[in-house]
């Protein structure tokens, strides 16, 4: 290489770097553009979603507490685009669609029964922090629990001392990018807890049940306390049941396949529950109501999809949510329980509903 060609590498080196610091920074401008967008994408998404729970009309938590007490209501978390969205509410039993009174406490899932009431909430802070509080008849927070998860059902006993929820979670190998789910029971009058009903042996046809996935939700308790159904499922297969729980022997039996979120009756001869009837993601279930003592379903009039714990207004009628439309607004509806008649919507912008007195 003679002295000219030296010269002429010596002169393209600085072209080169300079090429290459110009390319560096257009592709941290170009980062900084993008990153821009995201935010405020997501400011304007944050926005939508505000106006759409919090911008509307809807009833304002009022000046008098909330309380379990009193003449038959039913205790609902409101939906109504307004002030009051997410805010534990109750109507008239006899009356469900006249004023309602809303309360300060928020709620994503609650439940109701002899004075005592579960809640499901969340801190939205800078890190969410999810919690399962009882609260007293006034709606005051008698003890709090941290939850692993995401809320998504809560259950009491009749008599208001055992309480059960649960909620999803993520990182559980078998899922994959799936959720799975923990369900927790906890004695509200000695503080014992059941973590996880994984934890529990389980029997189908006389034969241990030991599958890594197995998850539990839905948890429905019987008038003893101590015996409480529950829907057990499993990733591989893909299959749900019914299973029949001993909180004592920390034990539960598999009753029958495709039944998901049961709800017993206030007699405890049936449960109502959600059936799986179809592959079609936007409505695969229907409302079913199970005969214990015969074995016999009742498939009810409600033909729509229904992805909740169905609640017993009574004897004769069960209670669910359905989303009202586009939005974060759910309605409550009403069915007879003997598969006849047709549904009834009883709360517009309503959620959770539980009968009180």
């Amino acid at each position: 290489m003679d002295a000219g060609e030296v010269d002429a590498v010596e002169a393209e080196e600085p072209v080169t770097a300079v090429f290459t610091r110009g390319r560096l920074l257009v592709f941290v401008l170009a980062l900084a553009v993008l990153a821009g967008v995201g935010v405020a994408y997501t400011r304007h998404a944050v926005e939508r979603e505000d106006r759409a729970m919090y911008g509307g009309d809807g009833t304002a938590p009022g000046a008098a507490p909330l309380t379990l007490q009193g003449p038959p209501r039913l205790l609902f978390r409101s939906t109504e685009s307004g002030p009051g969205y997410g805010h534990l509410a109750t109507v008239s039993a006899t009356d469900p669609g006249g004023p309602r009174q809303v309360g300060d406490r928020t709620c994503d899932r609650v439940y109701a029964a002899a004075g005592t009431a579960l809640c499901l909430t969340a801190d939205r802070g800078v890190v969410t922090r999810n919690y399962a509080l009882i609260l007293d008849a006034g709606l005051r927070e008698v003890r709090r629990v941290e939850l692993a998860g995401t809320p998504n059902r809560a259950r009491l006993s009749a008599s208001g001392r055992m309480a059960s929820w649960t909620v999803f979670v993520y990182g559980d190998s078998y899922a994959g990018t799936s959720f799975a789910t923990r369900t927790s029971i906890l004695d509200t009058h000695t503080g014992a807890m059941v973590a996880s009903l994984e934890d529990f042996a389980v029997t189908r046809d006389g034969k241990d049940v030991r599958t890594v996935d197995r998850n539990f939700w839905g948890v429905t308790f019987t008038a003893d306390d101590n015996v409480f159904y529950a829907t057990m499922s499993t990733f591989s297969p893909a299959r749900t049941y019914l299973v029949r729980g001993d909180l004592n022997a920390r034990a539960m039996t598999v009753l029958r396949e495709n039944v998901e979120c049961p709800s017993l009756s206030p007699d405890g001869t049936r449960l109502a529950f959600k059936k799986k009837v179809s592959d079609d993601a936007r409505e695969p279930w229907r409302l079913y109501v199970l005969d214990l003592a015969t074995g016999r379903e009742t498939e009810l009039a409600e033909r729509r999809s229904v992805d909740d714990q169905a609640v017993w207004l009574d004897q004769r009628t069960v209670a669910y949510g359905l989303p009202a439309g586009s939005g974060a607004v759910t309605d409550v509806w009403a069915v007879p329980a003997d598969g006849g008649g047709s549904p009834v919507r009883l709360i517009a912008g309503g959620f959770s509903p539980v009968p009180l007195g």
